[in-house]
């Protein structure tokens, strides 16, 4: 029997794939559990045009990540922080502060999508983080702690 299925499954195949399994494991667990459907030449066709358009789709995103990412490069970007006469800081910069100062300059960029190497800065000073703008667009932004 030759299927389709509708979402990954462990030890058989990832979504959109299309395979030829025992006819009782199709029949009686694959498909009443949703996991599958039969592979018709309707069904084929259909899933055909539906990669056809989550491809055009995604070659979208991505250039619009890129051109994002190509702009954030240029940007300076500074964060000012409290803190004591040695240049501790009171508390910690994260993303979230981070997300702050990037959506000040005019983009919009969600603090999940933004890793520090360090979890946590505690001190005045240049650092790097990475912004993951699309799965295969990552940057690496500099910014730089300072004293208010």
């Amino acid at each position: 029997m030759e299927i389709i299925l509708l979402q990954d499954v462990a030890r058989l195949g990832s979504k959109d794939d299309i395979l030829k399994v025992k006819d009782g494991y199709g029949r009686n667990f694959l498909i009443p559990q949703k996991m599958a459907i039969v592979a018709t030449e309707s069904a084929k066709k259909v899933l055909a045009e539906n990669i056809k358009q989550k491809a055009h789709k995604e070659a979208k995103l991505k250039a619009a990540a890129l051109e994002i990412a190509e702009q954030l490069k240029n940007k300076q970007l500074v964060i000012g922080a409290k803190t004591s006469t040695t240049g501790k800081i009171f508390g910690s910069v994260n993303t979230i502060m981070l997300a702050e100062a990037i959506n000040k300059k005019g983009f919009e960029i969600d603090r999940k999508q933004i890793s520090i190497a360090d979890d946590s800065i505690k001190e005045v000073g240049k650092y790097t983080a990475k912004i993951k703008l699309h799965k295969e667009v990552v940057i690496d932004l500099e910014f730089e702690v300072v004293s208010e």
